[in-house]
C-alpha cells in the first residue's frame, strides 16, 4: 500500500458494513426472537403427570426451522454488499 492510498484512508475511514447490512441484522435478531419464543412453554403443573403439549408442531418443528432461517438470514445480512461497493 502505497503512502497516498494510506493518506486517503484515514481522510476516509469507511466501516465494513453499511446502515442496510445494520438494517437486516436487526430484522434477523427479530427473527431468531421470535423462534426461540416459538419453543417457550409445554411444562407441567404437576410433576406426576406427564404432559404431551411439550412435543407438539410448533415446538419440535417450526420453532427450529425459524430460527434456522433467522441465522442464514444474519449470514445474509453481514455478507451483503451495499450498491457503492459494486
Amino acid at each position: 500500500m502505497s503512502k497516498q492510498d494510506n493518506n486517503q484512508l484515514k481522510d476516509n475511514p469507511r466501516f465494513p458494513l453499511g446502515p442496510t447490512n445494520y438494517k437486516l441484522m436487526a430484522i434477523g435478531f427479530a427473527i431468531i426472537i421470535i423462534g426461540f419464543l416459538l419453543m417457550v412453554g409445554g411444562k407441567s403443573d404437576n410433576p406426576e403427570v406427564f404432559n404431551s403439549e411439550m412435543f407438539n408442531f410448533r415446538r419440535i418443528t417450526l420453532a427450529p426451522m425459524v430460527l434456522l432461517f433467522g441465522f442464514v438470514f444474519q449470514i445474509y445480512a453481514i455478507m451483503k454488499r451495499s450498491k457503492s461497493d459494486e
